[in-house]
């Protein structure tokens, strides 16, 4: 679905080079790449080996790098850190753009994160407490001060120290004139990918980073994994034993790019299973299939595999409306629906359509398309969401809406069929969800995150994030 018009972002996406002369426009290319992952935000930070420099801003990876900035890094150094920003945790603003450059006697230091450090309100409050003050709002800049504050004189063991105090999800790439750190927490809630190009190393969020700046995949980054990369070459420890692993299953479903590969399964494959599995599970007389584009598309064309029926653009997505759309107030949601989206009334008119959609927050933008649909012509609109309703907010990075605000946590889905003003209305099971995508339930080897669907959170929710959900 749309993410620049409903509530549902990912937070944000990393990219780590080491030992390349062109490391600046690697990390911008990679950036390019996971621009999916956040528009809100952007920032590069760049080492020679003895000193940093950074160059940030607020809105997309190309209006914020010009080639003037581009040209001033490009000559900065061999290694580099970005970061693409959804707000989210922390909320927005200029001071909040990633990734965030200390400095003091001992060096700099440099943090790009991905996720959500769910007990970060108690660790800021001790920290200001014994005397830290915050240059921001986000969750992120916690881990800075719990590394300067460790009292131990190797960054490594300062890092792992910091990180063993963390709670949440976390995909942090961290950087020194010397070495660059890289870190998931303990549960593997998001992806983080490392590869080479000839000699250096490129680390990104998602595969599909890798694939753009011609860098061969390594391997991902182990849950609970701490990997140093420097001149000498690379290292690994683990900070922390996993004992469930939880990827998020909305990376499969929505977020990531169709053509990465999180934890060995390909995105689009995976949703295209869900596709084929929605086929199994429903029973739909029509004439056509469409998807919302874009990441409905795959999970489309497997229904209609599965289903023996025709696949059809019957939706176009206009791929050049400003940013005025990214994040449209209230009034403006209709018109950015229509401005974001038009039917193709031949392929639609006088027929009955199943219409798959990756999920349902609101209903709002739902009903909208259903109804677009109808104007031009369909006979009856049939919906199918290809994942669980959304009953539960997300604590771990990703940018739902408070819970009262998901329609799924109130009403049925008749309720909702009829709010979305559909024919039909179908979500995919829990079981046929995970069984598509492949990877197992919380727990097991592999698992999956599914709280958003279930409300079973794989870590301890503190209070203060719980009232962030409320009204």
């Amino acid at each position: 679905m749309l993410a620049e018009i409903r509530s549902l972002n990912e937070e944000c996406g990393v990219v780590g080079v080491w030992g390349h002369p062109d490391a600046a426009q690697l990390a911008y290319y990679g950036l390019h790449s996971l621009q999916h992952r956040g528009q809100e935000g952007a920032g590069i930070v760049v080492t020679d080996g003895e000193q940093m420099s950074i160059s940030k801003g607020e809105g997309l990876v190309t209006e914020i790098f010009t080639a003037e900035k581009m040209q001033a890094l490009s000559g900065s150094g061999k290694a580099a850190i970005g970061h693409v920003r959804y707000t989210t945790a922390g909320g927005g603003g200029y001071q909040n753009v990633q990734p965030f450059l200390f400095n003091s006697h001992t060096g700099g230091l440099a943090l790009a994160h991905n996720g959500n450090i769910v007990n970060a309100h108690q660790l800021k409050a001790q920290l200001e407490g014994q005397g830290s003050i915050f240059q921001t709002t986000s969750d992120t800049e916690v881990l800075a001060h719990l590394i300067k504050r460790s009292g131990y004189s190797d960054v490594r063991d300062s890092v792992k120290n910091s990180l063993s105090m963390l709670k949440g999800a976390y995909a942090f790439v961290i950087m020194t004139e010397t070495q660059m750190i890289m870190a998931r927490d303990p549960h593997g809630f998001r992806p983080l990918s490392l590869g080479k190009i000839g000699d250096a190393y490129f680390a990104a969020s998602e595969t599909c980073a890798l694939d753009i700046v011609g860098a061969e995949f390594i391997r991902d980054i182990e849950p609970g994994e701490l990997v140093v990369i420097n001149d000498e070459g690379i290292t690994s420890e683990y900070f922390s034993l996993s004992s469930q692993q939880a990827m998020c299953t909305m990376e499969y479903v929505y977020f990531s790019r169709p053509d990465s590969n999180i934890d060995g399964i390909n995105v689009h494959t995976a949703r295209k299973n869900l596709g084929k599995q929605m086929a199994l599970e429903t029973k739909i007389e029509a004439d056509v299939v469409t998807g919302v584009p874009d990441s409905s598309i795959s999970a489309a064309i497997g229904y209609a595999e599965a289903a023996g029926i025709p696949y059809e653009m019957g939706l176009i997505k206009n791929r050049y409306v400003g940013r005025t759309f990214i994040q449209p107030s209230q009034s403006l949601r209709e018109q950015g629906v229509k401005m974001k989206l038009s039917p193709v009334r031949g392929v639609v008119e006088g027929k009955r359509v199943i219409m798959v959609d990756d999920s349902i927050v609101r209903g709002t933008t739902s009903r909208r398309i259903v109804r677009m649909l109808k104007d031009a012509g369909a006979k009856e609109v049939h919906v199918v969401i290809s994942s669980p309703p959304i009953k539960n907010p997300c604590f771990y990075g990703i940018d739902t809406s408070k819970k009262e605000e998901l329609i799924a946590s109130s009403k049925s889905v008749e309720e909702i069929r009829e709010i979305i003003e559909a024919d039909s209305l179908t979500f995919l099971s829990v079981e046929g969800m995970v069984e598509a995508i492949g990877r197992p339930f919380p727990g097991e080897t592999r698992g999956s995150c599914l709280a958003c669907f279930t409300g079973n959170y794989p870590t301890e929710i503190f209070e203060y994030e719980r009232e962030k959900t409320k009204c």
